[in-house]
């Protein structure tokens, strides 16, 4: 089988590309697309409130970004940019390095007077390097919180004013290298008034690396290796949102990464299991969505798998058919931009 990356290209000008996020955050514009009444509106996303009912349930990707981006330099004085990627331990991580070339296993780096590293491993993967931490006061999260930076993708080229304009409202699980975008349009106020039209919130957790900026190179994007992320559904979460399914509510994922925590945690039967592991899950045109109805989503990148998500949710031709008439419509892409809701 062929799924060719070309075929999910779409001409973006890059004026279109959001450097600033929505304030306030639900003040975002929203496309709304019925699958059912093949339909496209243009609203904004406090919106939102009018396509929900108390029979729908939203999950929400708990996780907090990490100052992964950190400057290091070598006893030479050369200098280093790392960014973090995965905790493997309580002192190691996987991590990308530029320049990489300097790195080589057992060259010793240093962030702070307090804190230094050894690079211990080649990751070939991911093209990166295993470095293992020592900090001589306080905890390792202290450390990185005082001298770490959060790691916005690379298109955007503004600096924050405030680092949490990159984090949800709901953030709390530390651990991502980048944030799950489709949350970053919630306000407490608008989520008090979700749950006062009796709408059902479960929060699940995947961890985001950098993978998820990481472009399909192969021509054929079957081929496209998926770099690994944690993810975690308490059993708790996991019997109500089995509960809530089996009696015929609406599973909407905030996010193609809860939407990618509730499908690798589903049997092929739609029944949720609890879990803490890896995911590799790569969802594409053809594959079944097991256990999630509709999508809260950004605009995503030409030619990445998460573009290729959204395909497997409502067809490719319509997905690129949408995403032209949002440039149209001058939407805003990616990280700040503006969303969807696919229903």
């Amino acid at each position: 089988m062929e799924l060719k990356t070309s075929d999910f290209y779409y001409d973006l000008p890059e004026e279109l590309i959001a450097q600033t996020p929505a304030s306030p955050r639900d003040s975002a514009r929203m496309l709304v697309y019925t699958k059912e009444e093949d339909k496209v509106e243009h609203k904004i996303f406090r919106d939102i409130l009018d396509y929900l009912t108390e029979n729908d349930v939203l999950v929400i990707n708990n996780t907090r970004v990490i100052p992964a981006r950190l400057f290091a330099s070598k006893v030479t004085g050369a200098r280093l940019e790392v960014f973090l990627l995965k905790r493997l331990n309580l002192t190691d991580y996987e991590v990308l390095m530029r320049p990489a070339k300097k790195a080589k296993v057992g060259t010793k780096l240093i962030f702070s007077d307090n804190l230094t590293c050894e690079v211990i491993a080649n990751q070939e993967e991911i093209g990166g390097r295993v470095i293992r931490f020592e900090v001589k006061e306080g905890t390792l999260e202290e450390e990185l919180d005082r001298i770490g930076n959060i790691p916005l993708p690379p298109y955007i080229h503004e600096k924050l004013d405030d680092s949490e304009e990159y984090q949800t409202v709901y953030s709390k699980i530390r651990g991502s290298s980048a944030a799950p975008t489709a949350g970053l349009h919630f306000t407490p106020e608008l989520l008090d008034k979700i749950r006062e039209k009796g709408v059902q919130i479960e929060e699940v957790t995947l961890q985001v690396g950098l993978g998820t900026f990481r472009p399909v190179s192969e021509e054929n994007a079957l081929n496209h290796k998926m770099h690994s992320e944690e993810i975690e559904i308490s059993s708790d979460v996991a019997e109500r949102l089995n509960k809530a399914k089996a009696s015929g509510k609406r599973i909407i994922a905030v996010g193609t990464t809860s939407v990618r925590t509730l499908e690798s945690a589903s049997s092929e039967e739609g029944v949720l299991s609890p879990v803490k592991k890896e995911t590799d899950i790569f969802i594409y045109p053809g594959v079944k969505l097991k256990f999630v109805d509709a999508l809260i989503t950004n605009f995503h990148l030409p030619e990445s798998t998460l573009i290729m998500l959204v395909s497997a949710f409502i067809g490719r031709e319509k997905t690129i058919d949408i995403y032209n008439e949002a440039v149209k419509e001058k939407y805003r892409f990616f990280s700040f931009g503006d969303c969807c809701f696919f229903c």
